[in-house]
């Protein structure tokens, strides 16, 4: 029988890697992100797989904080809008948009972000990419 102290170590220990509690704000959701994708990455996806279970705790958590915090039928430029209100950022503090007139742009609906401005926007603003894809 495990003894309550090497259960608390044991789990400290997980939950250093992967974390099991409710998400509750973006830098959680993105510590969580990571963690499903390099489980992923590691072949946990596979049903026999000793750890499935884990990685399917961790896609319901991070499923119930995207329900919970999902604006439905936003577009990539209000979602974007709002983070850089959120972040207090101007047109031209995003560099890995491109210039000022991109951003612009961008906002208004006259362009598109590409794949590589996604993956950036996602990683400075510790969000899922999925957030700037139309849904």
């Amino acid at each position: 029988m495990l003894v309550l102290k090497d259960l608390i170590d044991h789990y400290s220990a997980l939950c250093a890697q992967v974390p099991l509690r409710s998400i509750r704000n973006e830098a959680d959701y993105g510590r969580a992100v990571v963690a499903m994708n390099s489980l992923l990455d590691a072949g946990v996806a596979d049903e026999d797989h000793p750890l499935a279970d884990l990685l399917a705790t961790l896609g319901e958590l991070i499923s119930d904080y995207e329900e919970k915090w999902r604006v439905p039928h936003t577009s990539p430029a209000e979602v974007l809008r709002f983070l850089m209100t959120q972040h207090a950022l101007g047109q031209s503090d995003l560099p890995e948009v491109g210039s000022q007139g991109v951003v612009s742009e961008i906002l208004s609906g006259k362009r598109a972000l590409n794949v590589r401005q996604i993956k950036e926007l996602a990683q400075r603003f510790a969000v899922s990419p999925s957030v700037f894809v139309k849904g």
